[in-house]
C-alpha cells in the first residue's frame, strides 16, 4: 500500500511540476542562444555574464568552450589546458585542442604543437596540416614528400592548411606547381588557379585582364595565341594547356580543334593531359567521340575523374573490354571501391569470364548498398534484411539517455543548431559497439530526431535493426499521399529518406525545404497544377502540404518520363529536362544510365533512392524485392 501511495504521489508531482520544468528548460535554452550569439558577435561581457546562470545546463561545456575560443590567442594557456584535460575524449575537448594547435603554429612553437597533436583522438585535416607544418619546420625527412602529396591532391584548403600551402607555394618543384594548377582547373576552381599562378614570376603570369579572359573567354585567348609565344618557356606552354582545358569544359569540340593545332608545341605530357580533359568533358556530355579521345590521353597524367569517366564512357558504349582496360589503368585505391569492383566483375561476366566474375562479385556480397544489392542478384541471392537484433535493454537505454555527448547533441538539434548537433552526435557514436549504437538510435527515435536514429542504426556491424535504418515515420500521411497519387510508397519513402532523412524543417543551401525538399518555385508550380486554392508558401513545411506537393510532383515527373522511377528520381533531383537528356539513342540498362549521370550529387542520389526503395519494399511487404527489376531498362531518348 505504501509503495502504491509513493508511486501515486510521484506521478501527481510529475504532472504538477512538468510545466515548471518546461518553463525552466525554455528559459535555459533562451539564455544559451543569447550566449551563443554573444560569442558569434564577439561580445565577451555578455557571454561572461551568462556563464554562471547556465552552470547546470546540459550545454554548459559549450559556454566554457565559447569563452576560451573567443580571443584564443590571448587566453591563459593554463585555462585552455585545464579545459582540454577536463573534456578529454569529448568533441569539445578535441575541438579546442585542435584550435590550440593553430595558436601554437602562429607562435612557431613546434615542439608543443607536436606534443598536443599526439594527444588527439581523431585528427582532422586542419590538425594533420598543422602537424605536417611542424615536421617540415623541424626538417623531418619524410615531411616534404608528404606535404607535396597533399599539394597535388587536396582541393579545398581549410584554415589549418593555409600556412602549410603558403610555404609549399614557394618551395615545390615546377612539376608539382603545374600539377596543382591542373587539379584546380579540372574542377573549375578559377580563383584558386589564379592564386597558384601568382607564384609565377611577374613576367610570366597573366595579368588581371588576361586571367579574366582565360576564365570567361578561353576561345578568344587561344585565337590570339601565336607560335612565337611558346618561346617564353614552360610557363607559356602550361598556361596554354590550362586554357585548352578551360575551353573543353564548355566546348570539347572547339578544344579538340585547338589542341590539334598546338599539341606539338605543348609537349607530349601536357598534350596527353589536355586530351584527358577534352575526353572528360565529352564523356559527361555522353558524346560518342569521348572514348576515342580517352585513348589519346595517358594513365600517368589522369586525375581520378578522368580515370572514372573513361570507364563510364566505355559502359555507355557497352564496350566491355574497354571497361576492363579502363579499370585496370585506375590507381589501386579506385579499383578497390565497390562501384569499380562491381563493374569489373560485370565486364568479366559479359565477355564470358564467368568464374572470374563470380569470384569478383564475392567481396560485395551482402553489402547494404546499390552495388552490394546488384552483386547479390548477380550471385543468384535475394536481397535480404538480416534478423532484427534484440531491442536495447532498460540498462542500455539508461546509459544512452545519460550519455553526455548524446544529450548535448540532441539538445543542440532541438535548438536548431544542426551543425554543432550533428558534430556532437557523430563524435559520440564514432567508437560505439553495436548494442550502444542501437540504444543511441532508439534514444534519437524517442526524441523524434529520425536522421540521427538512422545514422546510428546504419553503423552497426553484427547486430542490426533495419526498421531503424529505414525508418518510416509519418506513415498515415505518407501512405495517404502516395495512394492519392498512385505511387509506390516504398519509392516515396526511399526518395524522402534521401531528401531530408525525415527532418521536418530541413532546408538545403539552395532553398529546398521540408520532408520532400521542395524548391519554392516548384512548390508554387505544383500547387497551381493540382488546383490548390489555399496555397501559401509559408505552409510548404507543413507535413501534409509538403507531402501533397512532393508526391504530386513525383507523379508528374514519373508520367512525363515513361513511368520510369530511375528517370523520375533523377528528375526530382536535377530536373526533368536533364533526366531526359541523359538518356541514350537506344534503350539503356538502368544501372548504366545511373552510373553515367554527369552530376556527382544526382548519380549518388539515384543510387541511394533506388536501393532504399528495395529495403522499404521488403519491410512493408515481407517479400523479397529486386533492385535490378526496379532499375529496368531506360527507354531511348524520345522513345
Amino acid at each position: 500500500m505504501k509503495s502504491f501511495f509513493r508511486v501515486f504521489v510521484c506521478a501527481a508531482l510529475a504532472v504538477l511540476l512538468s510545466p515548471l520544468v518546461c518553463a525552466q528548460e525554455e528559459a535555459g535554452d533562451r539564455l544559451f542562444l543569447e550566449a551563443r550569439e554573444a560569442f558569434r558577435v564577439g561580445n565577451r561581457p555578455a557571454l561572461e555574464a551568462l556563464i554562471e546562470p547556465l552552470s547546470g545546463h546540459v550545454l554548459a561545456p559549450w559556454l566554457d568552450y565559447y569563452r576560451l575560443r573567443q580571443g584564443l590567442e590571448k587566453q591563459d594557456e593554463a585555462a585552455v589546458l585545464a579545459f582540454v584535460e577536463r573534456e578529454n575524449g569529448s568533441y569539445l575537448g578535441e575541438r579546442l585542442r585542435i584550435d590550440w594547435l593553430g595558436v601554437l603554429a602562429k607562435r612557431a612553437d613546434w615542439r608543443r604543437l607536436r606534443a598536443h597533436y599526439h594527444k588527439l583522438i581523431a585528427p582532422d585535416q586542419d590538425a594533420r596540416c598543422l602537424f605536417l607544418q611542424a615536421r617540415m619546420a623541424q626538417k623531418e625527412a619524410a615531411a616534404q614528400s608528404e606535404a607535396e602529396a597533399l599539394w597535388t591532391t587536396l582541393l579545398d584548403v581549410p584554415e589549418g592548411c593555409q600556412g602549410l600551402f603558403a610555404r609549399l607555394g614557394v618551395e615545390v618543384s615546377d612539376d608539382l606547381y603545374w600539377q596543382r594548377a591542373r587539379l584546380l582547373m579540372e574542377r573549375g576552381r578559377m580563383e584558386a588557379v589564379r592564386r597558384v599562378l601568382q607564384f609565377l614570376p611577374n613576367t610570366q603570369q597573366p595579368d588581371k585582364k588576361q586571367f579574366e579572359q582565360i576564365s570567361k573567354k578561353p576561345a578568344l585567348w587561344l585565337s590570339r595565341l601565336k607560335a612565337e609565344d611558346f618561346g617564353r618557356g614552360r610557363s607559356q606552354r602550361e598556361i596554354a594547356a590550362l586554357v585548352i582545358a578551360r575551353l573543353a569544359q564548355s566546348d570539347p569540340l572547339a578544344a579538340r580543334s585547338r589542341l590539334e593545332t598546338w599539341q606539338a608545341r605543348l609537349g607530349p605530357r601536357a598534350a596527353a593531359w589536355c586530351w584527358g580533359q577534352i575526353a572528360l568533358s565529352g564523356a559527361r556530355r555522353h558524346m560518342p567521340e569521348a572514348l576515342a579521345w580517352f585513348s589519346r590521353s595517358s594513365p600517368d597524367v589522369r586525375s581520378r575523374d578522368v580515370a572514372e569517366w573513361h570507364v563510364r564512357a566505355a559502359l555507355r558504349a557497352k564496350n566491355w573490354y574497354a571497361v576492363l582496360a579502363g579499370i585496370r589503368a585506375m590507381p589501386r585505391e579506385l579499383q578497390e571501391q565497390p562501384v569499380w569492383i562491381y563493374w569489373q566483375a560485370r565486364a568479366h561476366k559479359e565477355v564470358g569470364h564467368f568464374a572470374l566474375a563470380y569470384e569478383q562479385f564475392q567481396p560485395l556480397r551482402g553489402q547494404a548498398n546499390f552495388y552490394g544489392n546488384l552483386a547479390d542478384e548477380e550471385l543468384g541471392q535475394p536481397i535480404r534484411i538480416p534478423p532484427s537484433a534484440e531491442p536495447p535493454s532498460e540498462a542500455e537505454m539508461r546509459a544512452a539517455r545519460a550519455h553526455p555527448g548524446l544529450l548535448r547533441a540532441l539538445t543542440l538539434l532541438r535548438l536548431d543548431l544542426r551543425t554543432e548537433g550533428v558534430r556532437e552526435w557523430n563524435w559520440a557514436i564514432r567508437d560505439m559497439e553495436d548494442r550502444q549504437l542501437l540504444a543511441a538510435a532508439h534514444f534519437a527515435y524517442e526524441r523524434q530526431f529520425y536522421d540521427r536514429a538512422i545514422s546510428a542504426a546504419e553503423r552497426t556491424r553484427e547486430q542490426h535493426d533495419y526498421s531503424l535504418r529505414f525508418l518510416a515515420p509519418f506513415a498515415r500521411e505518407v501512405r495517404s499521399a502516395a495512394r492519392e497519387q498512385s505511387l509506390d510508397d516504398a519509392w516515396v519513402y526511399g526518395l524522402m529518406r534521401q531528401e531530408s532523412r525525415f527532418i521536418l524543417q530541413a532546408k538545403s543551401s539552395s532553398g529546398a525545404s521540408g520532408l520532400m525538399q521542395l524548391m519554392p518555385a516548384t512548390a508554387k508550380w505544383v500547387a497551381r497544377q493540382i488546383g490548390m486554392k489555399d496555397y501559401d508558401r509559408k505552409r510548404v513545411n507543413d507535413t501534409e502540404v509538403n507531402l501533397l506537393l512532393g508526391t504530386a510532383y513525383m507523379r508528374m515527373v514519373l508520367e512525363s518520363l515513361h513511368q520510369h522511377p530511375v528517370l523520375a528520381s533523377a528528375a526530382y533531383n536535377a530536373g526533368p529536362g536533364r533526366a531526359r537528356a541523359w538518356s541514350a539513342d537506344k534503350p539503356l540498362e538502368g544501372a548504366i544510365y545511373t552510373e553515367t549521370i554527369p552530376f556527382n550529387e544526382t548519380r549518388d542520389y539515384v543510387k541511394k533512392v533506388m536501393s532504399n526503395a528495395v529495403y522499404y519494399s521488403i519491410l512493408f511487404t515481407g517479400k523479397s524485392a529486386s533492385l535490378r527489376e526496379r532499375l529496368g531498362e531506360v527507354p531511348a531518348r524520345g522513345g
